[in-house]
């Protein structure tokens, strides 16, 4: 008798909704999605701490000795993202789905430059916009954004939309 997962392939796509590599090696999804809270998780995992190492060291050296620890921090995050991404299309068919930070939710314009960047970090490593899907929240903000990139030819995956109440502390904070 087939293995659950086997019937589920049978009758859907299977996606795999994490940033760590051998899972993914293990249950050969089609597609696979990423979010910050998962990067965060699999980056804490010895076997990526050297991809961590990397990136950091290099957004440590191209945002200069002048840059704050806190851009350099969110430069080196969207390179983490892409770094995984880049490792996860090496195993998967489809596509990787890469997210915008939840921090740009309510701003239109940053968004679209975040999945520009993102798109192009792709393209430098030879990962062709098709294979690449931008996870943007669905904000109205988000929409919009999503609406220019399609028209772009930059695919987008928007993502659940929470309500303020739903807001960690830390996001409310973040977003004020």
């Amino acid at each position: 008798m087939a293995s659950l997962l086997e019937q589920l392939r049978q009758m859907t796509v299977v996606v795999a909704d994490t940033g760590d590599i051998q899972a993914i090696e293990k249950f050969t999804p089609r597609d696979a999605t990423t979010n910050p809270s998962l990067i965060t998780a699999a980056a804490q995992m010895p076997q990526y701490h050297e991809i961590v190492d990397e990136t950091l060291l290099k957004a440590k050296a191209d945002a200069g000795s002048v840059a704050s620890d806190k851009d350099i921090a969110n430069l080196a995050f969207n390179r983490l993202a892409v770094s995984f991404g880049h490792k996860i299309l090496a195993i998967v068919p489809g596509r990787v789905s890469t997210e915008v930070d939840a921090r740009l939710s309510y701003d239109t314009e940053a968004t679209i430059a975040t999945a520009h960047n993102l798109i192009e970090q792709y393209d430098q490593l030879g990962i062709s916009p098709e294979r690449v899907l931008i996870k943007i929240a669905s904000t109205w903000e988000g929409i919009k954004a999503a609406e220019v990139l399609e028209k772009e030819g930059i695919h987008c995956n928007l993502t659940l939309l929470f309500g303020v109440h739903q807001r960690s502390p830390a996001l409310k904070r973040a977003l004020l």
